[in-house]
């Protein structure tokens, strides 16, 4: 699937380099299609990594997406250039007027304290209800997954004993539903986080479908409202030094953490970890923008 992205977006050059077809605007204006308009939140605090994670995991359909990536601006990015964000990113009050045929919303570093405590969460919610009546599919990942609980069904987050932290088997539980289509009963993915929603809570609401879980890291995937709203509680876009750096990062800081479960060859973090989950993270996109964008949106937005 050719990408749409600006002609000087850092992450064009790395996914080119990958063999990824990369379009940019002069191209994409001289094709007569109607790519589809896909809005990212992006949360994270290393942008650039987040960008090419998520770009990456867009590009294995032969779907034309055109990407806006937006960032909250009641928060100032210390990990982020502001020359970066003002070349590349939007904010609500300049798409308010927009539709979009789907939307990613990012985790972001703030689980240790109450939604409310967010500097953004005010914000956040806004973006939530802009989104019911502007975006076709939008797509909580990590702790906007849990913010999207929180915020539509009033399912709080719950601190967990320790870190979840590496790559964890998960089991199809609902094998008809299209976001799961050609996806193995047992695959792994990445979790990366201090909480979680309670999986008894997500099954116990009447809204919410659960579409994979684990026995270790709870629910992975759930649906509402026929895949207006999707929500991952794990990482599926995470690359294969992700959870390396993170856990670098963090002995580095004197934190209390732990090797990254079933991540790193016979638990040596001076091995390449093996790259385990990425088939099951690009089928998930791929069903997400077939199924539950391109099929179901207006062709005129």
């Amino acid at each position: 699937m050719p990408i749409k992205t600006q002609s000087d977006l850092p992450a064009k050059e790395i996914l080119e380099n990958e063999n990824i077809f990369v379009m940019d605007e002069f191209r994409a204006m001289h094709q007569d299609i109607r790519p589809l308009q896909v809005l990212i939140l992006n949360n994270m605090p290393v942008k650039q990594d987040t960008e090419l994670q998520l770009l990456r995991a867009l590009s294995n359909t032969p779907l034309q997406v055109d990407v806006t990536f937006m960032n909250v601006r009641s928060h100032t990015s210390i990990n982020t250039s502001a020359s970066h964000l003002n070349k590349f990113y939007t904010c609500l009050d300049e798409i308010r007027d927009r539709k979009f045929d789907g939307m990613i919303v990012t985790g972001a570093p703030v689980e240790d304290i109450t939604f409310e405590e967010v500097d953004y969460w005010e914000e956040t919610c806004e973006i939530f209800d802009w989104a019911e009546t502007h975006v076709t599919s939008t797509l909580h990942i990590c702790w906007a997954a849990q913010a999207g609980f929180y915020h539509y069904y009033g399912i709080n987050k719950e601190k967990l004993p320790a870190k979840l932290f590496g790559i964890y088997e998960h089991k199809v539980a609902n094998r008809k539903i299209p976001l799961v289509r050609g996806f193995d009963d047992v695959f792994l993915a990445p979790h990366s986080r201090h909480t979680e929603t309670p999986s008894e809570a997500i099954h116990a609401c009447k809204e919410l479908t659960v579409l994979a879980e684990s026995p270790d890291a709870g629910v992975f995937l759930a649906i509402a409202e026929g895949g207006k709203k999707i929500f991952v509680t794990g990482h599926p876009e995470y690359d294969r030094y992700t959870l390396d750096r993170e856990y670098h990062r963090d002995l580095d800081k004197g934190l209390p953490i732990r090797l990254p479960y079933n991540y790193y060859p016979k638990d040596d973090p001076n091995e390449r970890p093996l790259l385990q989950w990425r088939s099951h993270s690009n089928n998930l996109y791929s069903n997400w923008l077939n199924y539950y964008v391109y099929q179901i949106t207006p062709y005129e937005l």
